[in-house]
């Protein structure tokens, strides 16, 4: 939904970030009203944040006919709010921030601590859509979840250049992420990614359609998941050490092979392989199955336009 039924709220403002009195035309003094809004940008920008940019509920962030970069600085938290869309955005090289006072509504402002330096970061979030994002080169992850956020769709996006892509889920000791539902669909893990594509926990995760051109370690991992990888291409790396897919996180297989990670309909490249687990009755995996999987064969077609869309005004996008 994001600011779906909300006014339109043009950024014309890319510089002064005040994270405690952000001025109007600012993509801060958007991000914080208590009303929904359809964001969208005046021209094309480069946005350096000096603390988190901390989003209220009911947003939608387009940056579709402009190149929009959010860089260089702090970047952006999902913190226990709700309908929040991300869409067409260059996020990279965030960095650590924090220890100050940061505004995340009109009426209410307060002290953060230091950020992990995430691109997106989610802590108790639910119904978010990030899309069509170019992201890549974070100090930590590119998009984490965690602490009990849910109703996450995670699609069409590029990643690249970046050793931990992807976190869903707190810690393994962290069982409230046990309802957690994430789905991970018609994304680009390309160049210079390493692991956790995603690494979850606990939770329910869709992994549909994806193309994985790129991994150092592994792709998929995590700890006690239900796991459903579907129509997915897998190209592994010339390592002959790192062609599995998957890696069971820090369990004994006694404990792992308890795990219900299912592949189906998946295509492996270059001698790529996925360990399955656990249950292989469809019934297991109905939480963790969000939509119809396209043949894997129609991967590279279905992820051919997949990161921040090259839109401009007057054309189709």
């Amino acid at each position: 939904m994001g600011g779906k039924g909300g006014r339109i709220y043009v950024v014309t403002d890319s510089g002064n970030d005040d994270p405690v009195n952000p001025r109007p035309g600012t993509l801060r003094h958007a991000v914080i009203q208590d009303e929904p809004l359809w964001i969208i940008f005046k021209r094309d920008m480069v946005i350096r944040l000096n603390q988190e940019l901390v989003m209220n509920s009911h947003k939608t962030i387009d940056g579709r006919g402009a190149s929009v970069h959010i860089a260089g600085g702090a970047c952006i938290t999902i913190h226990h709010v709700t309908n929040i869309i991300i869409h067409g955005i260059h996020i990279h090289d965030c960095v650590k921030a924090g220890n100050g006072i940061i505004r995340d509504s009109p009426e209410h402002k307060g002290w953060w601590e230091v950020s992990d330096g995430d691109g997106i970061s989610i802590f108790g979030g639910r119904d978010i859509w990030v899309d069509h994002c170019s992201l890549s080169n974070c100090n930590d992850g590119l998009i984490d979840a965690i602490h009990g956020s849910t109703a996450i769709t995670i699609s069409n996006n590029y990643f690249t250049h970046h050793d931990k892509v992807m976190l869903l889920g707190h810690s393994d000791e962290y069982t409230q992420d046990k309802n957690m539902q994430v789905t991970i669909a018609f994304n680009h893990f390309g160049e210079g990614l390493v692991q956790r594509m995603p690494r979850c926990r606990h939770g329910y995760f869709h992994v549909v359609n994806n193309d994985y051109t790129h991994w150092e370690m592994y792709a998929i991992g995590g700890a006690s998941p239900t796991i459903y990888s579907q129509g997915n291409r897998f190209l592994a790396p010339n390592n002959r050490d790192r062609k599995q897919v998957t890696k069971h996180e820090d369990a004994p297989e006694s404990e792992w092979r308890h795990w219900n990670w299912r592949s189906e309909g998946d295509l492996m490249m270059n001698g790529a392989y996925f360990l399955q687990s656990g249950a292989g009755a469809w019934s297991t995996y109905a939480r963790a199955s969000s939509l119809s999987a396209r043949p894997s064969s129609l991967v590279g077609s279905i992820t051919t336009a997949a990161g921040a869309l090259n839109c401009r005004r007057g054309t189709r996008c």
